[in-house]
């Protein structure tokens, strides 16, 4: 039994990716290849995004969208700190403070009702100049994002939706990838929309903003490669990961439907012996990862180690406690849902090639260990 299964999901698609490979080695066009802009087309057809441009990696895509807003020094960037260390790493990596504003307990994601008065408390201070918010969409349910757009656009804020766990998902019966001013994803191997190496994608309705993510993305072009009007990177993603991810996205949504039953099941039957990830009645998870509580995580752990069943515990030590963002800011007194989540979560294997019997052997591991 594997967290996540690529074996069996390449012998799915085998055929198909060889064969997208084998076109690839044959043109040998590796960087910006016909691939690429063949991906950035259809993934902007499946979530309904005007413009896609896709990157060397998450990291880098939420980083271009930084740039875009001319991110620096002195600037706040409002962030949960229950995530990945990306989020917050490439705020300070353009020299930018991150504002950390505590999670819901249920559905791990940005407290809509603590952020307006963080921004107040945050803007009263006036140690940074506030200009910005990155949701996240963790473990691939949407943030509320209807909602936090509004309190963005009522303080002059922009808004980044990282969705790096949530492409498929869907909130009020729309794909993530379309919410916020920009949005950014991963195509890590592990993710619910994976390569076989790095990836990833910014997505916005703007033309302006797309037109400068561009120029940011192959080191600050103009009108040709050598003509630099800005500061850039070196963000793109190569054509090999882009063969990949167009024959994996013509499965995506067969596996999506799996993702549901397991998920489904999961919560099912491990309702009465610990707390099950909440989905609200408009939106759809894409289920990165399956995610549970209980203050008896430990022994669940010590339980499923001795089982050899595989698990993930994200994650462990939440930012705000991390020394690389001791100079971080915090929009409010504490963060206790982050605080609690770190001693509680445990994530146990989803995947569309989960076999019915591994799910019953793992669900009778975890109530094992609640005991």
């Amino acid at each position: 039994m594997k967290f996540v299964d690529l074996d069996a999901q390449f012998k799915v698609v085998e055929p198909e990716i060889r064969a997208a490979l084998d076109r690839v080695l044959q043109h040998t066009q590796f960087i910006m290849g016909p691939e690429v802009g063949a991906l950035e087309r259809q993934l902007g057809e499946y979530c309904g995004a005007r413009h896609v441009l896709t990157a060397a990696s998450g990291s880098d895509a939420l980083l271009m969208a930084l740039m875009a807003y001319d991110v620096g020094p002195g600037d706040g960037i409002i962030a949960p700190p229950f995530t990945f260390v990306a989020t917050a790493e490439m705020v300070a990596l353009l020299g930018a403070t991150t504002v950390f504003v505590d999670v819901e307990e249920n559905s791990f994601n940005l407290d809509v009702n603590l952020l307006e008065e963080a921004i107040r408390k945050i803007q009263d201070r006036g140690r940074v100049n506030l200009k910005g918010i990155i949701p996240v969409d963790l473990f691939g349910l949407p943030a509320r994002h209807d909602e936090i757009q509004a309190i963005a656009e009522r303080n002059g804020l922009f808004v980044i939706s990282d969705a790096a766990q949530s492409f498929g998902a869907e909130y009020r019966g729309r794909k993530a990838g379309v919410f916020g001013d920009i949005a950014i994803t991963s195509f890590f191997p592990a993710k619910p929309l994976g390569c076989y190496g790095d990836g990833g994608a910014v997505f916005t309705a703007s033309d302006e903003l797309a037109e400068k993510i561009e120029s940011i993305r192959i080191h600050g072009k103009g009108d040709s490669q050598y003509e630099n009007i800005r500061i850039g990177v070196t963000g793109r993603m190569d054509t090999i990961q882009a063969a990949v991810l167009g024959c994996k996205l013509e499965i995506f949504e067969g596996e999506l439907d799996r993702r549901q039953e397991i998920a489904g099941y999961y919560s099912e039957q491990l309702d009465e012996h610990v707390a099950v990830p909440a989905v609200p009645d408009d939106s759809r998870s894409a289920w990165a990862a399956y995610t549970i509580r209980t203050p008896r995580r430990d022994q669940v752990r010590a339980q499923l180690q001795r089982e050899n069943i595989p698990f993930a515990v994200y994650y462990p030590s939440p930012l705000h406690r991390q020394p690389a963002f001791a100079d971080a800011l915090w929009g409010g007194e504490d963060m206790a849902v982050s605080d609690r989540l770190s001693r509680e979560v445990i994530s146990l294997p989803i995947h569309p090639y989960l076999a019915d019997r591994d799910q019953d052997r793992i669900i009778e591991g975890v109530i094992r260990g609640v005991g």
